[in-house]
């Protein structure tokens, strides 16, 4: 509510609003603006008798302003990959990581692309590393854009529907705190596995180096 309420920064202007956060959060490499709860919550004030927004406009502009975003953020990726090969490498930047990430996004772009819009992080540079790692446009395009669709539809769709339950209306605040654990929850299991296995790595050293030996 702080953005769409009444007296948010965008109340009077909230499908501008809606399109501006997202295109800022899947372009500009700002991953903390709240694209699922604002969606969700969009489609609630939609659905007030008074709204001064239609749920038929503001989904279709959503999905706009997300496929803009990423079209924006992959074509950063396309444009610092090739610099990116010919860097040394460092103790944090290795080039195997990009042919890694290549072989990633040639086995799971598809899938990856359709479902990344609803993980939180994850939808902000899931496309400039799709661009850095040379995936091809026209496919990238295609699925990025079908994820996008089933995003900026769906989420305001849901809170449309919902707005006029009698629940939903007073709490409104647990459900968009509820959405934003949800959409955070695969980035903070992928980041805890990660920083298990470099525990047991540090606690194994020979456990620690197979997984080099192996590369």
């Amino acid at each position: 509510m702080y953005w769409l309420g009444e007296g948010g920064l965008f109340a009077s202007a909230i499908v501008v609003g809606v399109m501006v956060i997202v295109f800022i959060e899947c372009g500009l490499f700002f991953p903390f603006l709240p694209g699922d709860t604002l969606l969700f919550t969009a489609g609630v004030i939609a659905a007030q008798a008074a709204a001064d927004v239609s749920i038929w406009t503001l989904m279709p502009c959503a999905t706009v302003a997300a496929i803009a975003g990423s079209q924006c953020s992959y074509l950063v990726g396309r444009r610092i990959g090739p610099r990116l090969y010919e860097r040394p490498d460092s103790r944090i930047y290795k080039r195997r990581y990009l042919a890694e990430s290549h072989d990633f996004f040639a086995r799971y772009g598809p899938k990856i692309l359709t479902i990344t819009p609803f993980i939180g992080v994850v939808r902000t540079f899931t496309p400039v590393v799709a661009g850095i790692a040379g995936m091809r446009h026209t496919v990238f395009t295609a699925f990025n854009a079908i994820g996008c669709v089933i995003w900026g539809f769906g989420l305001p769709a849901v809170g449309y529907h919902l707005g006029n339950v009698p629940f939903v209306s007073r709490h409104l605040e647990l459900l968009v705190l509820g959405i934003a654990c949800l959409s955070s929850l695969p980035v903070i299991v992928s980041v805890t596995k990660v920083m298990l296995t470099r525990r047991r790595r540090a606690a194994d050293p020979e456990a620690g180096s197979l997984p080099a030996d192996v590369g």
